[in-house]
Formats: C-alpha cells, structure tokens, sequence
C-alpha cells in the first residue's frame, strides 16, 4: 500500500515526464488515456484523487514539445469533452440515487438534507457548478450533490458547459504557452505543486474560516455559562 502511495505520489509530481513516456509507446492512443483519467476524475465520486489540473497543465506543456503525436487544438476539445460526459454521468448517478433515498427516510440520509441541497443548487448551483470547476475533489462530488438534490438538467448542462470550458481551456493553454519556458521546465515539480496548492487554496480558506467561527461560537458560549 506504502509503495503503491509513493508510485502515484510520483506521477503526480513527474506528470510531465509519464506524459512523454506515453506519447512515446503509445502514440496517438495518448488522447484515450488522457480521456479516461478526466473522464474518472470528474464523473465518479469515487475517484476524486487523480490528476485534473497537473494533468491539463502537463498535456497543453507536452502538445508544445515539438516531434510528439499530441495537438493543443484537438486535446482542448477532447478533454472538455470528457469533463462534460463525466459531469453527466456523476450528475445522473446522483439523481438516481437520490430518487432512491427519496422514498424513505435513511439514519444518515435524511429527507430535510437533500430537500435544502435541492433549493441550494436552485439559488446558487451554476455558480458553485463553475467555481467547483476549478477546485480539486469538489468538482467530483459538485455534480453528484447536484444530481441528488434533483437540480433541473438545464441549468445543470449549461453551466457544466461553461465550468469545463473555462477549465480546460485554461489550464491546457497556460502548460501549452508557459510549460516549456525553462525556468518552468526546469522546476516542473515546483509548478505541479504551486498548482495544486492554489487550487486547494479555497478549501483552505474555507476550513481556516470554518475552524475560526466553531471557535469562536464555542469560546461565546463557554462565556454564557460562566
């Protein structure tokens, strides 16, 4: 399990280099397997711990080298493509399931909850549709909670649309016009992480800020009882 953990510790930090080590042996069947990793980090919940942003980054950083099979022009279609099959897929999972629960309360699955994530998505669902886009492991799960609390397929399509438009094509672009730069190039593995931490930088906003409130609500009550 250990050795497992440090082998994909290090795709993600040498993306770049498994990148060009499958253009090499597998030519053009790259794009498949770059389809299926954002088709799997996007549409199921349960795998919201593969590469999204290193991978667009990598792929544009790559379609720059010269000699290689790979294009910017169709891996940018290709991937928004992906991303919107898995954002179906995840929201259709979501919605069946949650017609599922629907017809009766569970312990842990309570009735209220998926009613008030219903009228959530309703009031702020493209905007955290789209936002989610652009962070780690929310964009899995973004759809799913989308898909359970039954927000209509048309506001949830368009907004897919425009989030993984906006992703890819910013993350693919940026690697393919900045990757090969040679102070990037050279700490590749310095840009993967400075990616990764901006992207997970909201959420850790969010749990600072969180952890600042509970405190400060647990400290005024301890107050009230004194």
């Amino acid at each position: 399990m250990i050795d497992l953990l440090k082998e994909f510790l290090d795709f993600i930090l040498h993306i770049d280099i498994y990148l060009q080590h499958w253009v090499t042996d597998y030519r053009a069947w790259t794009y498949l397997i770059l389809f299926l990793i954002i088709f799997c980090e996007t549409g199921l919940v349960v795998t919201p711990f593969l590469p999204g942003d290193s991978l667009l980054f990598a792929s544009g950083t790559v379609a720059a080298m010269p000699g290689n099979p790979l294009g910017i022009l169709f891996i940018i279609p290709l991937l928004i493509f992906a991303a919107f099959i898995g954002d179906n897929t995840n929201y259709f999972i979501g919605r069946f399931l949650g017609d599922k629960v629907y017809e009766k309360d569970y312990r842990l699955i309570k009735k209220k909850y998926l009613i008030k994530t219903h009228s959530f998505y309703e009031k702020h669902g493209g905007k955290t549709l789209i936002i989610a886009r652009f962070m780690p492991i929310i964009r899995t799960f973004a759809p799913f909670v989308a898909g359970i609390g039954t927000m209509k397929y048309y506001r949830f399509i368009s907004f897919s649309i425009i989030g993984n438009v906006a992703w890819v094509t910013s993350f693919a672009v940026a690697g393919y016009f900045f990757g090969n730069i040679p102070f990037v190039r050279k700490n590749f593995t310095f840009a993967i992480l400075g990616i990764i931490f901006i992207s997970l930088l909201p959420m850790i906003i969010a749990l600072i800020k969180n952890l600042s409130e509970t405190r400060k609500l647990k400290n005024s009550n301890e107050e009230e009882v004194k």
